[in-house]
């Protein structure tokens, strides 16, 4: 097993998880900032904007990660603060992201889809990265799997999903390789988009996709009673999103029409 913490100086300890965190919150930063110029939107907005939704985004991952397991907090709240034991919830980084974000955009005066459009990219390649601070702490990980399907990935993560004496899916591997497809389309698609919203919408609903479909494997999956927190969200973003993209398709065809 890979030793969590990367550095201890004196009374200050450093973990893999919090660097990973932070990696991927500077480089999404870099992103979305040159995204930005280049889709007319003062870059200085993205820094402002960052101020607000980085620390809202990690209050509510979690706040949500804690909600869904309380029984494992409520005896020592204290622990429900070390964030870098891991335990930071997606689902609800986004929501606490979202809501700072509309806000700033409303207070500015901005195109709430434009820059929605500019920050995804940002934000998927922030997951992928952001998945390898999973592997450090060993979490998110899958059911049991024989040495023979272990053997096929890379030692230093077959020792890393040894976990209890078997060997686990590397779920979060599988997350951050389809995060990154995604980032990758994203990108690629960019260029091609119809109308304002249609990148955002497009990562919400990829990355919910195939959510739904690792979340299965997983081990330690949020429950509400017998359903997967996760997959449950994943459906309910999927349909949202289902909703609006045909309202935002149908709306752009009737102005195009006008």
């Amino acid at each position: 097993m890979i030793n969590p913490v990367a550095i201890i100086a004196g009374p200050i300890t450093v973990y893999w998880y919090g660097i990973i965190m932070t990696a991927a919150f500077i480089l999404g930063t870099v992103l979305a900032y040159y995204r930005a110029s280049k889709n007319g939107i003062e870059p200085e907005h993205i820094l402002n904007l960052l101020i607000l939704i980085i620390p809202a985004a990690i209050i509510g991952a979690r706040l949500y990660y804690v909600i869904f397991n309380w029984e494992s907090y409520s005896s020592n709240l204290l622990e429900a603060v070390a964030i870098w034991h891991g335990g930071l919830a997606i689902h609800g980084g986004l929501i606490g992201g979202f809501l700072a974000g509309y806000f700033y955009v409303r207070k500015h005066g901005l195109n709430f889809w434009k820059m929605g459009d500019v920050l995804a990219p940002s934000v998927i390649l922030g997951q992928a990265i952001g998945r390898w601070g999973n592997f450090f702490n060993q979490e998110a990980f899958g059911t049991s799997v024989t040495r023979e399907f272990i053997s096929r990935f890379p030692v230093f993560i077959q020792k890393q999903m040894l976990i209890g004496g078997r060997y686990h899916h590397p779920a979060f591997l599988y997350e951050s390789i389809w995060d990154l497809a995604v980032f990758v389309f994203l990108l690629l698609y960019d260029k091609r988009k119809h109308f304002p919203g249609q990148i955002m919408h497009f990562y919400l609903a990829l990355y919910s996709a195939g959510r739904f479909f690792i979340e299965g494997l997983r081990t330690d999956s949020l429950m509400l009673g017998p359903v997967r927190v996760a997959q449950l969200i994943s459906v309910m973003i999927i349909i949202g999103v289902m909703g609006v993209f045909f309202f935002l398709s149908r709306e752009q065809g009737i102005n195009k029409n006008r």
